[in-house]
């Protein structure tokens, strides 16, 4: 990994220790990405099989749901590996938005999912059918339990490498679990109930699919506030302004900005200084003041300081 064309001036330790992070993280994601599309490949196979022979439409509308989840799979599988790669003359800041954009396109998908469930069972709500198989319960109750099992693993690993698409990608496990659930219900419901009662198949279809349309909205903001630069969390921006209030020859933090580009995140900073001294003190603070900001927060890949004379006060 070399410094970006035109660089930005950092110490080659800290871009071996980047290289480092970014060769772990990928590893991480992939792993975990692989992890979830194999699952759901085998669970999407199973559930078209069970819902087609066991005539249940929650169940088949289930494993449209899950064959999104494959679909969103590679989509956050390629976003890992361009994401992972180091900045160059054309992204001079790197290719970390490619996460957020994978994690929209998911959160679409989602959307897309939860439209189709509910029209197709709204149609078929009021249609005369048979009863779904007791069989398709179990099947039901299994992947609910893999699936909110997928998620959790999911989640963790999205959590401990920060990384939005993979957030969305757990999402849409724990979604596939909601709507299985939501399916289970029905079909108890039909089976107790008998055949008048064969539609509460098709209204917990049309439940699931208004849960994954919320789901998928949530995702979708936050994949959008990453793409539109949005602020992190006060408590980073607050570690950030202590750690350049720390350094010798700062007077005050006059201005601290941040956006997130992959999992880092890019630091704008304004300080204050003794008017008096040279620029090369003032340039020498300003690299201390880099250096203290990304020790305090890792995730911190470059920090470019504005140095500014403190006001005269009389």
């Amino acid at each position: 990994m070399t410094p970006p064309p035109g660089g930005i001036d950092m110490a080659g330790g800290f871009w071996d220790e980047q290289l480092q992070i970014r060769t772990d993280r990928l590893h991480r994601c992939l792993r975990t990405t692989v992890a979830g599309l194999i699952v759901n490949t085998i669970l999407t196979a199973g559930k078209f099989a069970a819902g087609f022979l066991g005539g249940s439409h929650a169940l088949v509308a289930d494993a449209v749901e899950s064959s999104a989840d494959i679909f969103s799979s590679l989509v956050v599988w390629r976003a890992v590996v361009v994401a992972n790669e180091p900045p160059d003359r054309d992204h001079p800041y790197g290719h970390g938005k490619a996460e957020p954009i994978a994690a929209a396109v998911v959160s679409i998908v989602m959307l897309l999912a939860a439209i189709g469930i509910v029209a197709k069972s709204s149609q078929q709500l009021t249609m005369k059918r048979e009863l779904p198989e007791a069989f398709t319960l179990l099947v039901l109750l299994a992947v609910v339990a893999i699936k909110e099992m997928l998620f959790r693993f999911v989640s963790r690993e999205a959590d401990s490498v920060d990384s939005t698409a993979m957030h969305a990608d757990a999402w849409h496990h724990r979604s596939d679990a909601i709507t299985s659930l939501a399916a289970a219900i029905g079909i108890t419901v039909a089976l107790l109930g008998g055949p008048s009662m064969a539609y509460a198949d098709d209204a917990a279809a049309i439940i699931a699919g208004a849960i994954v349309a919320w789901n998928g909205w949530r995702t979708l903001r936050r994949a959008a506030d990453e793409l539109m630069d949005a602020s992190p969390g006060s408590a980073v921006v607050m570690n950030v302004r202590a750690a350049a209030s720390k350094v010798a020859g700062v007077n005050a933090v006059e201005k601290c900005v941040m956006r997130k580009m992959g999992f880092q995140y890019l630091v704008d900073m304004h300080i204050e200084v003794d008017p008096n001294i040279s620029v090369a003190a003032g340039h020498d603070i300003a690299h201390r003041v880099k250096d203290g900001v990304r020790a305090a927060v890792p995730h911190i890949s470059d920090v470019l300081v504005h140095v500014e004379p403190s006001p005269v006060r009389r």
